[in-house]
């Protein structure tokens, strides 16, 4: 599948733009700014700081003239493409960083982990399959997180020291 999103600095797709079809860690060679993008195809994660950090916003295909109006961060600074699954998906969260303390597998979507699992918290997973969204609150609101394939030991060492992840969703081929 080929994967493109255009960067525009201003909003309502005004001033220079940048054509983005990979990962990009820092826009800065390209464009001053980034208040406004078009995907074209495919999904992907963009991020208020360069290399991968800070606020995350999910991007599927569509227009997005004002960052502002939408509730999140004005200046997009790198951007992760997010690549197809099509197969299973098994994520493992545990209440306690080191995988410790209650655990739980999932396999689909949770909207509160509070109401299926009676868990507080989520401080660390162990994604096996599939990619997934990370949210701070139930019902998939506030701040989120993308999980790609690996082992998260501790949300902390990732910049999340204050955060609660208290609901997931599985990234799906429709994007």
């Amino acid at each position: 599948m080929l994967y493109q999103i255009t960067f525009y600095e201003d909003r309502n797709f005004g001033g220079r733009s940048y054509d983005c079809s990979s990962d990009c860690a820092d826009f800065s060679p390209y464009l001053s700014r980034c208040n406004s993008c078009r995907v074209e195809s495919g999904c992907f994660m963009v991020y208020d700081r360069p290399n991968y950090m800070g606020n995350q916003y999910f991007m599927r295909r569509g227009e997005y003239p004002d960052y502002s109006r939408m509730g999140m961060f004005e200046n997009i600074r790198s951007c992760r493409m997010i690549p197809m699954h099509r197969g299973q998906f098994r994520m493992r969260i545990y209440e306690r960083e080191q995988f410790g303390g209650q655990m739980n597998e999932m396999m689909d979507d949770c909207d509160s982990i509070m109401d299926r699992y009676r868990m507080s918290d989520c401080q660390s997973c162990n994604v096996m399959d599939g990619h997934w969204l990370m949210y701070e609150q139930p019902h998939y609101r506030g701040r989120m997180m993308y999980m790609r394939p690996g082992e998260y030991r501790s949300f902390r060492d990732m910049g999340y020291s204050n955060m609660r992840w208290m609901s997931m969703r599985r990234i799906m081929d429709s994007c």
